[in-house]
């Protein structure tokens, strides 16, 4: 039997050699290169030999227990090599089937094709760091509703209940995806209702007041920052997309020939049987004249850019997310006006004050609408009464804008 002070004291010579232990393990000593544990036995009539690793990563006692095991798997008629190529087999499978990989996959076959960029980079930022780490190398089809609360709850006792709630919702879509591929039979996060907090609301700050709006659209009229900041506040005002969709509108999104503007709404994606979207809702918004005009002042400064509002660091990139907002804050608008509570103004006018259908509103705001049978209406559904809408919308913008102070 070898002892450990003589495997250490084994040097390379000239030629290969070895040195048996017993029961079949011995350890190879090559030229050049780390010795190596071997195990020779006999199955079916055949001499066979597998390796056992390298000394000294693997030491005489870890290389006489997988010796042991082997002999183990010998004596209930199992080959230990063949063994070993099946571990690896189902190794291989399950990388190929792990919640990362299926994950990735999800992202980059169906989430990033059919939501606006920012939120499927947003979303992929949180598999990123809350997920993977934990359970991103555990194979999908046996990740348990257990396995995703401890997730979910670490984000939640980090204070980020409404990301604890985003995040399952991502993990629930990744695992749909697994079912409908064939990775996976069921979604685990179905059994998890009602054990997350319900978020904090909060409210975008908005001015639903008409009176107090005249003082704010003369403060944007007057505001002397970035041209493009001053068009995208106007514009948020007559057309009331989300911050995001306007900040990232694109000139090839804007017919002048029909005063239309076509984008992808961030939110409210249809889902298919399996988890797969049909895309996201596609709004079609008809321009007033007052929106038309600010659109072509803008064509000077940007038409040869992507964006039709475009960041101030460079071409090629959009107007930061912030800073619609910051300009707000400058003003003297902070916690009373937000780039979102637009839509709060137009929303609640519209419908308290001006008495507009609200299914014209939801449609505007790119809000899933259902008729009674529960159909989603399509993108152009009440276009001409939203044309009408928006343009009386705006022409009451212009009617407080001119109201004495």
């Amino acid at each position: 039997m070898l002892t450990d002070a003589e495997i250490r004291s084994l040097k390379s010579r000239e030629k290969p050699f070895k040195r048996h232990d017993e029961k079949g393990l011995y350890i190879d000593v090559p030229v050049r290169g780390s010795k190596r544990w071997r195990f020779k036995y006999e199955f079916s009539g055949k001499e066979k030999l597998i390796s056992l690793g390298t000394y000294p990563e693997v030491g005489l006692k870890a290389a006489r227990e997988a010796r042991d095991a082997a002999r183990d798997r010998l004596r209930n008629g199992i080959d230990p090599s063949a063994h070993r190529q099946a571990l690896k087999r189902s190794q291989a499978r399950a990388g190929d089937n792990s919640f990362e990989v299926v994950a990735r996959e999800w992202w980059d076959e169906v989430h990033k094709k059919n939501a606006v960029a920012s939120h499927a980079d947003r979303n992929l930022r949180r598999l990123e760091l809350y997920v993977f780490p934990k359970m991103g190398r555990r194979v999908i089809g046996e990740i348990e509703p257990p396995d995703v609360l401890e997730v979910l709850h670490t984000i939640e006792n980090a204070g980020k209940s409404e990301t604890a709630h985003r995040t399952k919702t991502i993990i629930s879509q990744v695992c749909r995806y697994a079912i409908a591929t064939g990775r996976a039979s069921r979604d685990p996060t179905t059994d998890l209702r009602g054990l997350l907090a319900s978020p904090e609301t909060r409210h975008h700050p908005a001015i639903t007041e008409p009176d107090e709006l005249p003082a704010l659209l003369r403060a944007i009229d007057g505001y002397g920052g970035y041209p493009p900041t001053v068009a995208a506040l106007k514009l948020s005002t007559l057309i009331f997309v989300r911050p995001g969709e306007l900040r990232s509108l694109e000139w090839s999104r804007i017919d002048f020939d029909e005063n239309t503007l076509d984008y992808l709404a961030s939110k409210h994606s249809r889902q298919t049987n399996g988890g797969k979207s049909s895309g996201p809702i596609r709004v079609l918004i008809p321009l007033p004249r007052q929106a038309v005009d600010i659109l072509l002042e803008m064509q000077s400064l940007s038409g040869d850019d992507r964006f039709v509002f475009p960041s101030a660091r460079g071409k090629g990139r959009p107007m930061s997310e912030n800073t619609v907002n910051a300009a707000l804050h400058r003003m003297g608008y902070k916690d009373q006006m937000s780039a979102h509570g637009f839509r709060a103004t137009a929303r609640t006018i519209l419908e308290e004050r001006l008495h507009y259908d609200p299914r014209y509103i939801e449609m505007q705001l790119g809000h899933q609408v259902r008729d009674a049978n529960g159909r989603a209406y399509n993108r152009t559904t009440f276009l001409e009464q939203r044309r009408e809408m928006l343009q009386a919308w705006a022409d009451y913008v212009d009617d407080l804008r001119a109201r004495k102070a």
